[in-house]
């Protein structure tokens, strides 16, 4: 999970790039201008769509903290039960259980232990 700063650091990088990009294309370097354009799309395209890992969509946009591990911490609603896949986050090193909702198929990650 990146930190908010260096989302904005990534996006204003690309918002520079890109501006760098047109005034490079207008100076007649067509092909620099244009790769820096793209390559501050893409730096500002990935600070949007980044966000921490094994978080649902409601506890991202309700901006929660989040549970040991990078999931998500606190009661779970009881529709969701365990399944037996585990695994090791490769960040935390924390032993990480799934959880589904056998209706919906939406999918939990909680810390174990």
């Amino acid at each position: 999970m990146l930190p908010t700063w260096i989302r904005w650091l990534a996006f204003g990088v690309g918002a520079f790039l890109i501006l760098g990009g047109f005034v490079a294309a207008t100076a007649g370097e067509a092909f620099a201008g244009a790769e820096a354009i793209v390559f501050g799309a893409v730096a500002m395209i990935a600070s949007i769509l980044q966000r921490p890992r094994y978080r649902s969509n409601a506890a991202e946009l309700g901006h929660e903290d989040a549970g040991p591990g990078g999931g998500e911490d606190g009661p779970l609603e009881p529709r969701f039960l365990p399944t037996n896949e585990v695994f090791i986050d490769p960040t935390s090193r924390r032993l990480m259980r799934v959880f589904v909702d056998p209706r919906s198929g939406e999918r939990r990650y909680r810390a174990e232990g």
